[in-house]
């Protein structure tokens, strides 16, 4: 603890108050200094803070003059407080988490007004102001969390398709067993029917479900179907936005679909945005809902170069080629959108009805369709529009029950998830466990640690295999940050590979002639 900090575990119960009341004024202050609040909504904020912290009076000291740029530090405190108030259970870190967006909540500006301040930053300022202000004001209100995103561990690696960037999510807890227990008893609610319906706006939250008092939505018409536009509290990357159906519908790949993302990147042309896929085990975790992803960022795909270039004739505005990228990809580049549009339906419709036996590609299987894709949309001055189309297939087999096109069993111990829109472009998003286990194994390759990974029950056992290629490769003399360098290495080369399981067309001659007979099918020559 630094000197002069006030320790909160040892106040009495009448200090405590007093200390959660000037929290109050300390907030209030942070909700007046970013513009949540104006001068007249203090009083109204400060009586719903009270009443939640179960406070009879105010502070009446002075809150000190601090400028955080969020509110997290002090929400944590505050949120503690109440847990020794009993106001909650604190032993249960879902309810401290719902009980500290119920606090944010009495700063928050009502929906209809966050709308028509977006409206009107769009049409006077552009749309690049718009989401400007909005992305702040969801940063503000810790909807955003932004110090957890900052605990997340990433790197780039280096690989025959470019640079790759690795992400060890630590943002999500691990839910403790309380919390588990507490989920079983948890009665059955179709209400909101996701994490994605406009109905969370506002909505309290429960043991299985987070609060949403913070959260706020904005409407856009895309290719004239209602969605929103919000902004992901647990950003994978910067601006990371999701723009979700005003209905809670499946998610589709079609025409429409295609219509819609060219219409949202040309409203909002400094964000990329993209679709995963209809179809399970090479779709998102959500495909109940009908939505979109994007955000302020190049990834990893979008650095990469064509290397077949080729061209239908039909279609003079628009430059193709196939993509120098592990998961099987077409380009497309035009600066007339209605184009590009026509050009990546004709790609669409013929994928999915393609086969080739010779490659695995199979379309259907008893009338279950296999074919999709994974569309990634952006706008370069200079270029125009840019869209990336990942060939999809979701089949399965004996030898491969989780997905022919999936990560195989031999990476699993780094990635077993389905590979979704955010990996097809390059980002890595690997289960918060690594952060432990490569520091071991490291660890094993320093010499500091013997090599127990095949006794039953060890930590390490998952890694068993990958373990011995490393001693073999390495050896186990390596000086510490060497270790962890190479560690961290190899789990980006392992993603390229799972990357490389996804992609229909391998990485080899028969592959890569196979994806241009594809490309001829559809109209397409090589220049």
């Amino acid at each position: 603890m630094a000197k002069n900090e006030l320790d909160i575990t040892t106040l009495t119960p009448e200090q405590r108050d007093a200390r959660l009341a000037l929290d109050v004024e300390r907030l209030l202050r942070f909700g007046r200094k970013h513009k949540l609040i104006k001068d007249l909504d203090v009083l109204v904020a400060r009586n719903t803070l009270l009443d939640l912290l179960a406070l009879a009076a105010p502070s009446e000291a002075k809150p000190p003059k601090e400028d955080p740029a969020t509110p997290a530090a002090l929400l944590d405190e505050m949120v503690e407080l109440a847990a020794q108030k009993e106001l909650f259970d604190g032993a249960v870190n879902q309810y401290r988490i719902n009980f500290e967006t119920r606090l944010m909540g009495a700063l928050m500006p009502r929906e209809s007004e966050v709308c028509k301040k977006f409206k009107k930053l769009y049409q006077k300022q552009g749309a690049k102001a718009a989401t400007d202000w909005f992305y702040q004001l969801c940063v503000d209100t810790n909807y955003i969390r932004t110090a957890q995103i900052a605990k997340n561990i990433q790197w780039n690696t280096a690989t025959p398709y470019g640079e790759l960037e690795i992400t060890i999510n630590l943002t999500k807890p691990e839910k403790d067993p309380k919390t588990i227990a507490l989920e079983r008893l948890q009665p059955k609610s179709g209400y909101p029917a996701c994490m994605l319906c406009k109905e969370n706006i506002g909505y309290a939250g429960r043991i299985n479900f987070p609060a949403r008092q913070t959260h706020r939505i904005v409407p856009i018409t895309l290719a004239g179907e209602q969605f929103y536009l919000q902004y992901s509290p647990y950003a994978y990357f910067h601006e990371h936005c999701i723009m979700l159906h005003e209905q809670h519908k499946p998610m589709e790949m079609n025409k429409q679909t295609l219509a819609e993302i060219f219409d949202f990147v040309a409203q909002f042309p400094h964000y990329t945005c993209g679709s995963n896929a209809d179809l399970p085990i090479v779709g998102g975790s959500i495909l109940s809902h009908s939505h979109f992803q994007g955000g302020r960022y190049v990834f990893p795909m979008q650095k990469a170069d064509i290397a077949v270039p080729m061209a239908d004739i039909r279609y003079p505005g628009v430059k193709a080629g196939i993509l120098n990228w592990p998961v099987s990809a077409v380009r497309l580049v035009g600066r007339s959108s209605q184009q590009m549009q026509i050009v990546a339906n004709n790609i669409l419709t013929a994928w999915r009805t393609y086969t080739d036996e010779s490659v695995g590609i199979l379309a259907e299987t008893d009338g279950t369709p296999h074919n999709t894709v994974t569309p990634i949309l952006h706008y370069d001055e200079t270029d125009g529009f840019i869209l990336d189309l990942a060939l999809r297939n979701n089949r399965t087999s004996a030898e491969f029950p989780d997905g022919i096109f999936h990560p195989h069993k031999e990476y699993h111990n780094i990635k077993k998830e389905n590979i979704g829109l955010i990996e097809v472009m390059g980002l890595a998003i690997l289960p918060a466990r690594l952060k432990d286990q490569g520091a071991q194994i490291a660890e094993i390759l320093a010499g500091q640690r013997p090599n127990t990974s095949r006794e039953p029950g060890d930590t390490l056992a998952v890694h068993a295999d990958w373990i011995d290629e490393l001693i073999a490769k390495y050896d186990t003399h390596m000086k510490p940050e060497a270790a962890n360098k190479a560690v961290k290495a190899e789990i980006g080369t392992v993603f390229s590979h799972v990357l490389e399981n996804a992609g229909v067309f391998k990485q080899d001659a028969q592959g890569q002639a196979a994806f241009v007979r594809f490309m001829q099918s559809v109209g397409f020559k090589k220049v």
